[in-house]
């Protein structure tokens, strides 16, 4: 077997093999099989249709000698014709019958035939001795002479008869004796390689399954009891299968491929995860510290700005006494003076309040509730009536009830709605419209102008601290507006863009969580209700 390389088979290959070789013998099994069968039907046939119609024959020929030998005794005695017709139907039974068995007849029938000779020859005998004689001498001399004849003659020529055809009917029955032997022994040949048969295709079953046993089964066991334990963490075991068919050795050797290609992207993959947590922890430090830093800033923007109130608030309020008692007393480069200290005072003192507004922003809290944006639009248009002016329009409606500050909400719509009204087109009515629209869980709501607009390039730089756009000469203002607008926005949970797409004027969005349980979260994505001025 190890010869022929019988281990490096495949799995198909070794089937193949088996298959062919079972096939094979069956095939001769099969062949002989017909053969044997064919011998025996011919077996089968010589008894039923030669030799039992031949030893029939023979017992019709011996009756129809005794019928003859009725007949010339009859005729003897009565001298009668019709007495005399057994033995002429006798005779003519007598030549069928042996016409009959020499056509069953075969050339290895010797001593059938040499039989039927001799019981031929006994017959011509007897007519010849006693038959002939004593019919011709009823038909002469009498039935008295053909009696005393018949005494005369005896039964010893007619008993040779009989014997001859009793030898010949033995040698019959001797052939049906061979012939019936022979065709059970086919038969029991037969009966034999049907068991032969059935005993290797139970033996080719038996090997297939101990074959597929030992090179699919243990193997296939074996090697998923390995790749469980490497599923379960244990990734640098190897994986082999060195019993199994040659395909499942390669499946192993590839599968063993695999786990290496898992293991070191593993290693990497957990030299990766280190380093990310090793940044991530640095990040952590980072923004606990700048956390801290914002703070401290935060704290100190409010600290300076409430601490230099007081003494700012003094310097104005001399300067201003200064300029108030001695305006057009002093030469007019004095005057110049005073009034340069005065109006720096006063924006020192507008920068320091918005620095502090924006620095109390989350810091001084009186919690949140629900704010109704129409009553506080009320409150907005009612502060900055006398900025807008008589031809400013400032238009909204259904504006949604939404969860926060209400006097941080008003400041919102005051910076919006003001810097509107401060970037006004010359000789241009300005044209206030808040809108607003539901967007799943949050409000997008919408103030649009028809001012002088924002360029796009700004619209990241807008919502910056101390981030002016215009000369101080030009509009007035201190650079915290916006900033104070995102800051409070985001201290509600949403968000703040500029659209820069919309001409002319600005168009500034942002975003306000939706009241809890207004609305099912899937009605809420169904329906997008629109609300505008």
């Amino acid at each position: 077997m190890s010869a022929l390389g019988v281990r490096t088979w495949t799995l198909r290959g070794r089937i193949v093999a088996l298959c062919v070789a079972v096939g094979v013998i069956l095939g001769a099994l099969g062949v002989f099989a017909a053969i044997t069968a064919a011998e025996h039907n011919r077996q089968l046939d010589d008894v039923l249709n030669r030799v039992a119609p031949m030893r029939a024959a023979g017992e019709s020929l011996s009756t129809a000698v005794v019928d003859q030998e009725t007949g010339v005794r009859g005729f003897a005695i009565t001298g009668r014709d019709v007495n005399l017709q057994p033995y002429l139907r006798g005779l003519q039974d007598q030549n069928t019958q042996i016409a009959r068995i020499e056509s069953f007849l075969r050339p290895g029938d010797r001593e059938i035939r040499a039989g039927l000779d001799q019981v031929k020859a006994r017959i011509d005998d007897w007519h010849r001795a006693v038959a002939d004689p004593v019919v011709d001498t009823v038909r002469t001399s009498g039935v008295e002479a053909a009696q005393v004849r018949v005494e005369a003659g005896g039964t010893s020529s007619f008993d040779q008869v009989r014997g001859a055809i009793d030898r010949m009917q033995g040698h019959i029955q001797a052939l049906r004796t061979r012939s019936a032997d022979a065709a059970k022994e086919s038969s029991q040949t037969m009966v034999a390689i049907e068991i032969a048969a059935a005993a290797i295709i139970v033996l080719a079953g038996a090997l297939l399954l101990l074959l597929l046993d030992r090179l699919v089964s243990r193997p296939i066991v074996e090697l998923a009891d390995q790749v469980r334990r490497v599923a379960a963490g244990d990734y640098e075991r190897h994986i082999e299968s060195p019993v199994g068919a040659p395909e499942l050795v390669r499946l192993a050797g590839d599968v063993d491929a695999m786990r290496q290609q898992i293991a070191s992207e593993l290693s990497e993959v957990r030299g990766a995860r280190q380093q990310i947590e090793w940044v991530n922890q640095q990040l952590q430090t980072q923004a606990e510290e700048l956390t801290r830093s914002n703070r401290d800033l935060e704290q100190f923007a409010y600290v300076a700005s409430h601490d230099l109130q007081e003494p700012l608030r003094k310097v104005a309020s001399f300067c201003q006494l200064l300029q108030r008692r001695y305006a057009g007393q002093l030469d007019e480069r004095a005057d110049q003076y005073i009034g340069f200290a005065v109006d720096g005072a006063q924006r020192m003192q507008r920068l320091i309040n918005d620095l502090l507004a924006f620095s109390r922003i989350g810091r001084l809290t009186s919690g949140f509730t629900d704010v109704d944006l129409n009553r506080v639009l009320d409150d907005v248009k009612s502060q900055l009536e006398a900025r807008a002016g008589a031809d400013a329009e400032i238009t909204w409606s259904r504006l949604p009830t939404v969860e926060g500050e209400e006097p941080l909400l008003t400041t919102l719509f005051v910076n919006l709605i003001g810097n509107s009204l401060k970037f006004r087109r010359p000789d241009v009515p300005p044209t206030i419209r808040i809108t607003a629209e539901r967007d799943g869980k949050e409000w997008r709501i919408n103030v649009r102008d028809n001012g002088i607009g924002i360029e796009a390039e700004f619209a990241d730089k807008v919502f910056v601290i101390f981030q002016r756009l215009h000369a101080r000469d030009a509009y007035e203002g201190t650079g915290i507006g916006l900033a104070i607008v995102k800051k409070i926005v985001e201290y509600h949970g949403g968000r703040i863009w500029l659209d820069v797409d919309v001409t002319p004027g600005a168009s500034i969005w942002f975003t306000l969580p939706v009241l809890i349980g207004a609305d099912e979260p899937g009605e809420e994505q169904e329906s997008r209700e629109v609300v505008g001025a």
